[in-house]
C-alpha cells in the first residue's frame, strides 16, 4: 500500500471512530468527506497544480533544515501593533535559552502533515515526530502549551496540530497532552464566548477566538470530549461580530466589547478567519458567506501588493485559502490559482518564502507550504 493510501486509510478509520465516540450535539465531519480529490475535480490547470506541489516540497526541505535539536522551530515572539510587529523575544534570544516558538513549531508540523508525511515514517518521519515530542514536552499540568514567551495564539495552533496528528499515530502521551490542552481552552473561555492573548482574561477578540474554535473543532472531530455549549458560545461570539446592514454588511468586527470594540471591520485576516471558523463549525450557508468571500476576493489584490512579505499576507491567507476551499467550486479554483501564481513567483531560490514583518521566514514558509498543498486534502482541516 502506498504512503498516500496508508494515510487516507488512517484518516478514514479515525473519522469512523470519531463518529462513534463524539457526544450528542455537534457532529463530527462525515467520514465520507475524508477522501482523495477526484482526478478531474481540481484539474483546471494540472501543470500549475503540480508546480505548486513541487514548490511546497522545496519549502519543506528548507523547513526541515530549520528544526532545532528538541523538535522546535524558531521565530520572533511578539505582537502586532498597527502595521508593525513588536518583538517580545527574538528567535536568537530563545535559541540561546534553549527555547522555541510553540505556534511556529505547530504550523511547521502541519505543513509536513499536509504533504502526507506521517510521524516516524518516510523522509520527514523524524521531523514530524520531533514536533510532537516538543509540544507534548511543553504541555503544562494545567494543559497550557507554551515556550519562549508564546501565548494563546500558539496554544491554539499547538492543540490543532496535536489533534491533526492524533489520527496518524498511536501515542498515549500525545493523547494525554491533547486532552489537557483542550480542557485548558474550554476552561478559560470567557463570558463573551471568546478568548484573548492570555488565559483566563475577560477580554476577547475575533482572531484569538477563531484559533481556539478551530482547535476545539479538530479535537472534537477525533473524539475528544468538548462541551457543545463551548462551541455554541464561540460561534455566537463570531456571529455577534457580524455586520448586519450597511455598506459593510457581511464583514466582521475585530472586537465586540472593551477598548476598540466595534472597530476594524475591514481586516482581511479577521474576515477570512471568521468564515473559516464558521465553516469548521458546520455553518456552510452560502448566503451568509458570499458577501465576505466577495470582499476577500477584491481585497486580496491590495494585500498582495502592499503586504507581500508581511504577516498580514501570510496569516490572512492561511485562513482565506481554507474559507474559499470550503466554499468550493469555481470561486475556490479562481482564488487558489491566483494565490498559487503569486507564491510560485515569490519563492526564494533556497525554497523559503520571506516574512520581513512578523515571526520570520519559518512562519511564511510553513504557511505557503500549507496553502500549496491544500488540494491534497490530507489534513482534516483541509477537507470538506
Amino acid at each position: 500500500m502506498s504512503g498516500r493510501a496508508v494515510l487516507l486509510s488512517i484518516a478514514l478509520t479515525s473519522a469512523a471512530a470519531a463518529q462513534q465516540s463524539a457526544p450528542d450535539g455537534l457532529a463530527p465531519l462525515p467520514a465520507q468527506s475524508l477522501r482523495a480529490p477526484l482526478a478531474d475535480e481540481f484539474d483546471l490547470d494540472r501543470e500549475q497544480r503540480e508546480a505548486a506541489f513541487a514548490a511546497a516540497e522545496r519549502g519543506l526541505v528548507w523547513l526541515a533544515g530549520e528544526q532545532g535539536p528538541h523538535g522546535e522551530f524558531q521565530g520572533d515572539v511578539g505582537n502586532k501593533r498597527m502595521d508593525s510587529y513588536i518583538v517580545v523575544r527574538s528567535a536568537e534570544q530563545n535559541r540561546a535559552r534553549g527555547e522555541g516558538h510553540v505556534g511556529l513549531s505547530a504550523i511547521a508540523g502541519m505543513a509536513f502533515l499536509a504533504g502526507g508525511h506521517l510521524p516516524d515514517r518516510g523522509r520527514y518521519g523524524k521531523t514530524v515526530r520531533g514536533v510532537i515530542d516538543y509540544l507534548v514536552e511543553h504541555t503544562g499540568e494545567a494543559g497550557y502549551i507554551t515556550d519562549g514567551g508564546t501565548n494563546m495564539y500558539s496554544h491554539a495552533f499547538a492543540t490543532l496540530f496535536l489533534a491533526e496528528a492524533h489520527g496518524m499515530v498511536v501515542d498515549a502521551k500525545l493523547r494525554d497532552a491533547l486532552d489537557r490542552a483542550v480542557r485548558m481552552i474550554v476552561d478559560c473561555q470567557n463570558r463573551q464566548g471568546g478568548w484573548r492573548y492570555t488565559p483566563f482574561t475577560q477580554e476577547a477578540d475575533m482572531s484569538v477566538t477563531v484559533c481556539q474554535l478551530q482547535a476545539l473543532r479538530a479535537a472534537r472531530n477525533i473524539g475528544i470530549q468538548v462541551n457543545k455549549q463551548t462551541i455554541d458560545d464561540a460561534v455566537g461570539y463570531v456571529m455577534h461580530a457580524r455586520i448586519k446592514r450597511g455598506p459593510d454588511a457581511g464583514l466582521y468586527y475585530y472586537k465586540t466589547a472593551g477598548a476598540g470594540a466595534w472597530e476594524k471591520s475591514r481586516e482581511y485576516a479577521i474576515n477570512a478567519a471568521a468564515v473559516t471558523a464558521l465553516a469548521s463549525a458546520g455553518i456552510l450557508d452560502e448566503s451568509l458567506h458570499a458577501p465576505t468571500l466577495d470582499w476577500l476576493e477584491r481585497e486580496y489584490v491590495d494585500v498582495a501588493d502592499y503586504y507581500a512579505t508581511h504577516y498580514y499576507y501570510w496569516y490572512g491567507n492561511y485562513y482565506a485559502c481554507q474559507a474559499f476551499f470550503q466554499a468550493g467550486g469555481p470561486r475556490f479554483h479562481s482564488f487558489e490559482r491566483r494565490l498559487q501564481r503569486d507564491l510560485l513567483r515569490t519563492q526564494q531560490s533556497d525554497g523559503r518564502w520571506r516574512n520581513d514583518v512578523g515571526p520570520g521566514d519559518v512562519f511564511s514558509t510553513a504557511v505557503a507550504a500549507l496553502i500549496l498543498q491544500i488540494e491534497k486534502q490530507y489534513l482534516p482541516i483541509f477537507q470538506r
